[in-house]
């Protein structure tokens, strides 16, 4: 049993939780996640099974397309509709939207929430924050692609967000009421697209209990990615540098386009071996 599979997370669920199902159901420990969805989320989770295990490293650094409602009023502490709320303000109205939106498109500084699993000193974030702990936190780069707005109803506003890996929408959320002069969160947010996979492609965990399911190849899933064509297997199966001018990274494939590899640029012109797909 070696693909990829896509997932419709349900909310109330954590990424680790959908995977423990897929392990159980399929009858093996070799699954994985790409990009972790927050239990309050739902939408697409890619798990990759078996040997697919391999490419989880390279299917993580894909773009991610979300929709989010962000609510203005309150504030809580963990940024997303399930935290304690820390600040109130009557909501009067806003003018300056279009104005704010645009200011949050494009290459940035973004600070992760505290209740977050990025480790700091060894520690996720998140228990410094059940202790009531205090950590710097230093700001990440991320990029926001575009953000495209769907719906203004009073004092909840819904968007399309596309950015990089990395972003937290929940800050994004929380920022963006700030800069609209209100206390914030994030209400609620489904993950439309990961990379190439859309939402309309995934699974409910139904259908993979029931056995109404499909799993990709990894070719399916490399489909988009600059392939690089061997001759020789053997090259890639014992991992000898490939002579070429190529400066960034390329799936190799064979002749009859099975994934092999992935290979990238050593700085000496020539191409080696950062993972082996086979």
């Amino acid at each position: 049993m070696d693909g990829i599979l896509l997932i419709n997370k349900p909310i109330h669920m954590t990424s680790h939780d959908v995977v423990n199902v897929v392990r159980y159901t399929f009858h093996t420990k070799k699954v994985g996640h790409c990009g972790t969805l927050d239990p309050d989320a739902s939408g697409v989770l890619v798990l990759c099974i078996g040997k697919a295990t391999k490419a989880l490293q390279f299917l993580q650094s894909d773009d991610k397309e979300y929709i989010t409602t962000l609510s203005l009023g309150s504030s809580t502490d963990t940024y997303d509709a399930s935290g304690k709320v820390v600040d109130t303000k009557r909501f009067d109205g806003i003018n300056n939207l279009e104005e704010v939106i645009n200011s949050y498109i494009g290459a940035q500084k973004q600070v992760p929430p505290m209740y977050s699993a990025i480790k700091v000193q060894g520690k996720k974030l998140y228990e410094y924050a059940r202790k009531n702990e205090t950590v710097e936190v230093k700001p990440r780069d991320i990029t926001i692609y575009d953000i495209e707005l769907l719906n203004v109803l009073d004092n909840e506003i819904t968007m399309k967000v596309l950015c990089s890996k990395g972003t937290y929408i929940r800050s994004l959320c929380r920022d963006m009421a700030l800069s609209l002069g209100y206390p914030g969160h994030m209400k609620s947010l489904i993950r439309s697209k990961s990379g190439k996979f859309q939402l309309e492609d995934c699974f409910t965990l139904d259908d993979i209990q029931n056995g109404d399911y499909e799993l990709l190849s990894l070719e399916d899933a490399f489909k988009c990615y600059e392939h690089y064509v061997v001759d020789d297997e053997n090259i890639v199966y014992h991992g000898k540098l490939i002579k070429s001018d190529i400066d960034h990274n390329v799936v190799v494939v064979n002749k009859d386009h099975k994934v092999l590899a992935v290979y990238g640029p050593n700085g000496q012109g020539y191409l080696k071996s950062i993972r082996g797909l086979f």
